[in-house]
């Protein structure tokens, strides 16, 4: 069932995110698990962070910030069961007026989720904005009546965060890839 994240599934959500992170093989590792636990936590602190709860476990998780998708990650173990399709629609009533969000370009099954769901492709970057330095994309919805002004970031890409120190404060959006 989707809820809402609470600060204490802070550490299950970094957990979750590392396991899934190292499934996009292409990607550096560039933080240490407490770099993400202090980063998580500030995430579920200042964003609308909704998780797919399966009896006390954390499988999926959306975080929502203004009108962009900052993150978007299922357990690997759980991929193919509809949680990342459920978040997303979550996601999209929760921001019926629109959504944007930036992916990797070499995350073609997350890039075809996307599209099945009505998202169109904006840009593409050659990943000298983000904290990867990988090609990215930014995709954009426009809304539930489809008539939504598309809200096209001028900022760098998402996954360009500013990661504190380990226990410091997180400040800035990872990447929904």
């Amino acid at each position: 069932m989707i809820r809402a994240a609470t600060p204490e599934n802070a550490r299950a959500i970094a957990e979750l995110f590392r396991r899934s992170f190292r499934t996009l093989t292409f990607l550096p590792e560039l933080h240490t698990p407490e770099e993400d636990m202090a980063f998580f936590t500030g995430v579920v602190d200042e964003h609308e962070v909704w998780v797919w709860d399966e009896g006390g476990d954390i499988l999926g998780f959306a975080a929502l910030s203004g009108s962009e998708l900052t993150h978007l990650y299922v357990e690997p173990d759980a991929h193919r069961r509809g949680i990342g399709t459920a978040l997303l629609g979550h996601a999209q009533a929760r921001r019926a007026d629109g959504l944007e969000l930036w992916v990797f370009q070499q995350n073609e099954a997350a890039r075809r989720l996307y599209e099945r769901h009505g998202f169109t492709l904006v840009r593409e970057t050659d990943g000298s904005g983000n904290e990867e330095r990988t090609p990215d994309a930014l995709y954009a919805w426009p809304g539930a009546s489809g008539s939504g002004a598309r809200r096209v970031s001028s900022a760098a890409p998402s996954s360009t965060r500013a990661r504190p120190s380990p226990g410091g404060p997180a400040s800035a959006p990872a990447s929904s890839s």
